[in-house]
């Protein structure tokens, strides 16, 4: 038998954890390979050391840097498996995410950098500004790019500082508080539909998302909700931006008008999968990275450091390619990857019994003990009973549905 520990670099999270390693414990050995779990700690450490990990799922590092060096470290000189490169998710957040999909051809909305409102903390900033700072005419840009826009932080993260900007009085004001937060402006798109996909390894869950709403009602039980058409290239482009930046565990935002699909972010190094605001597509997540990591270790999938670029490149500056076979491309290139065929394989042969575990675990009180454990952390007493009930009833549903579909299999 050829053990495995996963590694899990976590924060403030509990209920997910807590499911991935019960469903993991329950699936036991597959193919003569064992896994276990262990929560890491944040300690010093020596460059030479040797982890005991051979996958690491990180929630951790994209803020808090000490984790995010050592991931680098096993990752180059260990070879431990992560899910998310710290490579990229450093030099790539949003706003070089949003230049290397208008690079490959998608219809990123546009957007202009702004400089800081305020100075940074660096003594050298007055000097430099007062010599080659341009002055720039906030108003005029706005209104180049058109009103209603958006205004958000170059590097994003859980819509800190994002504001809906309607005239000028708004856009002066929240310039006014981004303060040392370096601004994206950028074009509002008037959508018919906002989808949020939720990508681990080959699969994708896309989820009707309604911004507007409290984070308990934004993931809408909706299915089919897009035209086939424009489902297909929601997905597409997940798998695209998943498979050119390394990034295996991500969520993407993308909004459908009028037939047109508008990406518009897509840089999450630490997606929503909490129960409390998934819901009903939470057995799915803590599903679906448990057989992508499994599937990884058993298989011996290598991580790969570096990104190919100019694969994706040849297929963005083939002269006469429509957009529709540029996507189809990306498809390919996305599926490969990503190992897709091999992976489905996988599932089929080696984990047919986990969608019945899974939901014999969702449905059975073990489940439900979470389920109250997590309303109790995350809400006051006095909404206990709302949220107990909210999420049974959303739970309870998905019990019921993925019942038919094992039933008709």
């Amino acid at each position: 038998m050829t053990p495995h520990i996963i590694g899990l670099l976590l924060g403030n999270e509990e209920d997910w954890p807590v499911a991935f390693e019960e469903i993991l414990r329950r699936l036991g050995p597959v193919g003569g390979h064992a896994f276990d779990c262990e929560r890491i700690t944040i300690e010093p450490f020596s460059l030479r050391d040797k982890p005991r990990y051979d996958l690491v799922i990180d929630r951790l590092a994209y803020w808090y840097y000490h984790p995010r060096e050592w991931l680098k470290k096993v990752a180059m000189m260990d070879g431990v498996y992560l899910l998310n490169s710290p490579f990229t998710f450093q030099s790539m957040e949003k706003h070089a995410a949003y230049c290397a999909m208008m690079r490959l051809g998608l219809k990123v909305p546009e957007t202009v950098l702004v400089p800081y409102k305020n100075p940074p903390d660096n003594s050298r900033y007055a000097y430099t500004a007062a010599r080659y700072n341009q002055p720039f005419d906030l108003d005029a840009i706005a209104a180049t790019i058109g009103y209603p826009l958006f205004m958000k932080p170059y590097d994003g993260g859980a819509w800190r500082g994002v504001s809906r900007i309607n005239n000028a009085d708004e856009l002066h004001a929240a310039y006014d508080a981004s303060g040392e937060m370096l601004m994206h402006l950028q074009k509002a798109i008037d959508y018919d539909v906002f989808a949020r996909s939720l990508s681990i390894g080959a699969e994708t869950m896309v989820m009707k998302f309604q911004p507007d709403l409290p984070m308990h009602e934004r993931y809408a039980v909706e299915h089919d909700f897009l035209a086939p058409d424009a489902g297909l290239e929601v997905v597409t482009i997940g798998k695209l931006v998943n498979a050119f930046f390394r990034w295996e565990f991500n969520s993407c935002e993308t909004l459908v008008s009028g037939g047109e699909i508008y990406p518009i972010d897509y840089a999450n190094a630490c997606p929503d999968v909490a129960l409390t605001s998934l819901h009903y597509y939470f057995p799915w997540a803590v599903k679906a990275l448990v057989k992508w990591t499994v599937f990884a270790m058993v298989t011996g999938r290598q991580a790969k450091l570096d990104l190919e670029t100019d694969r994706y490149f040849a297929v963005a500056d083939e002269p006469g390619m429509s957009y529709g076979d540029k996507l189809g491309e990306y498809r390919k290139l996305a599926d490969a990857f990503f190992e897709t065929d091999r992976y489905q394989d996988f599932c089929a042969t080696s984990l047919s019994g986990l969608d019945q575990l899974v939901l014999d675990w969702v449905a059975g009180p073990d489940f439900d003990q979470l389920l109250v454990r997590t309303v109790q952390s995350v809400y006051p007493a006095h909404e206990h009973d709302k949220f107990t009930a909210h999420l049974r009833g959303l739970l309870h549903l998905w019990v019921r549905d993925e019942s038919a579909r094992l039933d008709t299999a």
